[in-house]
């Protein structure tokens, strides 16, 4: 059964990330302010992006990775800027040391002098 993850901005400015089976009925209840306790007191709510999936269990998946993303990321994917979103990454690779062989780096001898 089709699914969807989608993404609201509320009247906040903040963003909303959630999972449905049907996208028209679930924004509804977030317009009316049965959605979700985040969104209530946030009315009202945009729709600014959404994907669709094959089951609610893609669907979930792909809601809590975007929910672990920063703010930043979150708008380069309503963007549209996908080739963006690696860069935006919470953890930086390119700041890690080459591996020192194991112990680290020796600036004296281990033996006696």
């Amino acid at each position: 059964m089709t699914a969807y993850v989608y993404m609201l901005r509320c009247s906040d400015g903040s963003f909303y990330v959630g999972s449905t089976r049907d996208l028209a009925i679930r924004l509804h209840q977030h317009q009316i302010g049965l959605g979700a306790a985040y969104t209530t007191t946030r009315r009202p709510v945009e729709l600014v992006w959404h994907e669709e999936y094959e089951n609610v269990g893609l669907a979930y998946s792909r809601e809590k990775q975007v929910q672990s993303w920063s703010r930043r990321k979150r708008l380069a994917l309503v963007e549209g800027d996908y080739e963006g979103l690696p860069a935006l990454a919470r953890k930086d690779f390119s700041r890690r040391r080459p591996p020192t062989g194991g112990t680290g780096d020796r600036s004296r001898s281990a033996g006696p002098d």
